[in-house]
């Protein structure tokens, strides 16, 4: 069962890491991107710093985006020809051939592999790959901070207030994240699951491998140093997480009553990951993958140097 698990968890993962190949081709980066969500529903919380990145700055109409030589990460803004802000014109480049050429393809394939499964074993298979996330409950094998939550009303309906607040700080974590990394993509990617699975209200071993394939996307462009900074943060988050180890085991080979202490654990578990996402932010040269162009008008295209 468990070299299952971990064969599930590499596929998974390969599959994540296609779409960065073919930057710059946005049907292929939507036929892969679709077929990763159908195999696992997570990505999907990639969708809005992949439509960002789709920006007329970087896509222009008819012409191959160019890679930059991640320069200093800039912040640019859609403008008109006369080098102005606009309403109207936001609206142009949000609502580019691009992204709706990749919202179309990827959501197509998207659909037609989960109707093809559906075809071959029914409702088992779209409660099982996809609405079974939306009301799933672990009450012991479990890293997040709502576990006890969780445990005490296992069984019982929960209300779609608490549904709510246990949602709403994943949410806010994920625009800001969003919204200050999304043209630093491989960045952005792994900050996001990250704070995903920190905030998840339910976490399991399996999850970090989700980050972690992301980890060697980042690590040319850290000024983190392992000797100290990195070696730090390993440990802290291998304590933490062995800390919480220790108390789940009292709790389900032992018997032990240390539901408060493993939810004290899930605490400190949550502070570790927080700590040192914080700590790479801080320490990482951010640059947007795409060059930008000093005009998105097709007949004044001039490439930033």
């Amino acid at each position: 069962m468990l070299a299952y698990i971990l064969l599930c968890c590499s596929f998974s993962s390969f599959f994540l890491l296609i779409p960065p190949w073919f930057a710059g081709n946005v049907l292929q980066s939507a036929f892969w991107y679709g077929l990763v969500v159908h195999f696992r529903i997570y990505p999907i919380i990639y969708s809005i710093p992949i439509i960002l990145v789709l920006d007329p700055n970087f896509f222009p109409s008819g012409q191959k985006p160019v890679l930059r030589n991640w320069s200093t990460f800039q912040k640019e803004r859609p403008e008109d020809r006369n080098g102005l802000f606009t309403p109207l014109n936001f609206l142009k480049s949000l609502f580019t051939w691009n992204r709706m050429m990749f919202g179309l393809v990827s959501g197509l394939v998207f659909l037609v592999c989960t109707g093809l499964f559906y075809c071959l074993y029914g409702w088992e298979f779209l409660h099982e790959a996809l609405l079974y996330h939306l009301t799933r409950t672990d009450p012991r094998h479990n890293f997040s901070i709502y576990f006890y939550h969780i445990y005490l009303h296992y069984g019982n309906d929960i209300s779609v207030v608490e549904k709510l607040v246990s949602f709403l700080p994943q949410f806010f974590v994920q625009l800001v994240l969003i919204f200050s990394f999304a043209r630093d993509l491989p960045f952005c990617l792994f900050v996001q699951t990250v704070s995903f699975v920190a905030f998840n209200k339910v976490i399991t071993a399996q999850y970090f491998v989700w980050f972690f394939c992301l980890l060697p996307l980042i690590l040319p462009w850290s000024k983190m140093k392992l000797k100290w900074g990195g070696l730090s943060c390993i440990l802290l988050w291998i304590g933490a997480q062995t800390h919480w180890l220790l108390w789940g085991y009292l709790l389900e080979f032992k018997g032990k009553n240390v539901f408060l202490q493993l939810w004290a654990a899930g605490l400190l578990f949550l502070a570790a990951n927080i700590f040192i996402l914080v700590m790479i932010i801080c320490q990482h040269n951010c640059s947007s993958v795409f060059k930008a162009l000093e005009n998105t008008d097709p007949k004044h295209i001039t490439k930033l140097e």
